[in-house]
Parts: C-alpha cells; structure tokens; sequence
C-alpha cells in the first residue's frame, strides 16, 4: 500500500494548525488535487469529539474522483482521524496530529495510506497522488502563514 508521512515545524499554535486543517470546505481553495469538498453531516459526540461526514472530488487533467471519509475532530488531544467510507479506494486512512513546541510553534505530523480498487487508475493517479502529499504539509503552512500571519 502506498504510504506517505511527513513532519513539518511551523510557527503557529497546534490550535490554529488544529483550525486551519479542520475547516475542510476551505480546501478547494489551496490544497493540490482538492477540487470540491462537501460537507454531509456534523455531529458532536459526548467527549467533545466532532464527526464530519465529507465527500472530496480529487481531479487531475482528464480523471476526477468523488470519495466519501468520515472525519473525527478530536480537538482535546490535537487529532484529526478521517476514515475512508466509500469511492474508488480499497483503503485509505488520514491522521493529523499538532503538538506545540513552547514558543508559540508547533510540530504537525501528517499521515496517510491508501490503495486503489482498480489497478488501472492506481496506475494513473497513484504517482500524481505521492507528488501531492509531498506538498500538502507545504500547502497547509503556506495557508497558516496567509490566515495567521507571518511571525518574524
């Protein structure tokens, strides 16, 4: 299975990481492949969990896929779990998690492993896909830096 993480320094909070990466309807406006994301349905557990159901359409030149994922906002432990429910992937699984560092800057890891059903379009979008999560942790603090401003 395809499997990309990273751990990238940035000089803001986990919280404002933690923000920034939940506000999910905003993706389609800086995120590499991101061309549409819907929001289905939000739901607040007990523990002060939040539960997204969301569809994202991914697209590069001529191919565009829809799938669905479930997105687990844990904001108490500076976690973001999304669990694939429905698309063109056998597997994926997506986790966030913020730390701060003390001096007002955090340390965000990004995980995900996926694998497509249909080993055609694995094929065809797989090496698109690797090139994109290299840059989504640079995509998101670029982000950050233009929502929260840049600290000397």
């Amino acid at each position: 299975m395809p499997a990309f993480e990273s751990t990238k320094r940035v000089p803001h909070s986990a919280a404002n990481m933690f923000d920034l990466v939940a506000d999910a309807e905003k993706y389609p406006r800086f995120l590499p492949l991101c061309e549409a994301l819907h929001i289905r349905g939000r739901q607040t557990m007990g523990d002060g969990r939040e539960i997204l159901v969301a569809d994202m359409t991914v697209a590069f030149k001529p191919v565009r896929e829809t799938y669905t994922s479930r997105v687990i906002l844990d904001r108490a432990h500076n976690r973001i779990d999304v669990a694939y429910l429905d698309g063109p992937f056998e597997h994926l699984d997506n986790r966030w998690t913020f730390r701060d560092l003390g001096d007002g800057s955090c340390e965000v890891d990004f995980f995900i492993d996926y694998r497509f059903k249909n080993r055609t379009l694995g094929a065809l979008m797989g090496a698109m896909f690797d090139k994109a999560f290299h840059k989504f942790s640079e995509a998101f603090a670029k982000r950050a830096d233009e929502v929260y401003g840049v600290r000397a």
